[in-house]
């Protein structure tokens, strides 16, 4: 008989496509990611179940390697959490590994950064197969002065000028420790780490970088933004399609089964790249 007197904390790996939802958290009559997997994994322990998230994602958003955990009220073995989880799930969500972890593991708390990525297609004409999945900006960008207003932003600064106005954060200060842009033919890819993010920080960010990109502010505009800690001097928040919350990242101890990093060629065509 397995000894159920103490709840067994797992942590899942969950890769989802948000549109269609409204965000990852709960909200009353509205579809969420949240939502859709409490339920999932409560049909599957036949009993009520809650999950801790990484990181909470906004509508249209998608995750390759969100992270939560939960303490299970029954045991079942990894499979079943994910099988049978993914059995009741909805099409667009999907849970690719579940692991027994230690009662001290915290899907956000023991997170010692986080990685995002905004796929834009650069093109005069519109995505078809690509919909809903990148953000589409027909004006040419310049990759160079993006990378330079970029590297400004570096390092740990208040970030009050590329948080959204209801964030509940209780401090604006953050460690950016990557902001690159790369470009493959017509696709730009903006690549964010930090230790945590605000709420709206990667599209406040890259709503700044695609003014300069479009040659309406210069490469140097953006210290000024950041130097202001005011959101109105900052660029528009850029659209939710083409943001992806990659994983978060966990001391090593943990041994989390987490890809540590992805190469995109299309947005449909994602490819994890896992680390040893």
């Amino acid at each position: 008989m397995k000894d159920c007197t103490r709840l067994q904390r797992w942590a899942l790996g969950i890769e989802y496509n948000g549109e269609g939802f409204a965000g990852w958290q709960i909200q009353d009559g509205l579809p969420t990611i949240q939502g859709a997997l409490e339920e999932a994994l409560s049909a599957v322990a036949v009993a009520p179940i809650g999950v801790v998230v990484a990181g909470r994602t906004d509508s249209g958003v998608h995750a390759l390697c969100q992270v939560v955990h939960f303490d299970a009220p029954v045991y079942r073995p990894a499979l079943a959490w994910v099988r049978g989880g993914n059995r009741f799930l909805p099409e667009k969500v999907s849970i690719r590994w579940a692991k027994p972890v230690p009662p001290d593991f915290h899907a956000r708390f023991s997170a010692t950064g986080r990685q995002y990525r905004y796929l834009i297609l650069n093109r005069r004409e519109r995505p078809a197969l690509d919909r809903g999945r990148v953000t589409w900006v027909p004006q040419h960008l310049d990759q160079e002065k993006m990378q330079q207003a970029a590297k400004l932003l570096l390092g740990t600064h208040d970030f009050s000028a590329f948080r959204a106005a209801d964030c509940q954060a209780k401090s604006p200060i953050r460690t950016l420790r990557r902001l690159d842009i790369e470009r493959s033919g017509e696709y730009l890819e903006i690549h964010c780490e930090a230790n945590a993010f605000l709420h709206h920080m990667v599209r406040n960010l890259v709503g700044s970088l695609l003014l300069v990109g479009k040659g309406e502010r210069s490469p140097t505009w953006i210290e000024q933004v950041l130097a202001s800690k005011d959101r109105r001097a900052a660029g528009m928040t850029a659209p939710a399609e083409g943001l992806y919350f990659l994983h978060p990242q966990y001391p090593a101890s943990y041994d989390l089964p987490i890809p540590m990093g992805y190469s995109f060629s299309l947005a449909l065509t994602t490819r994890p790249v896992f680390g040893s």
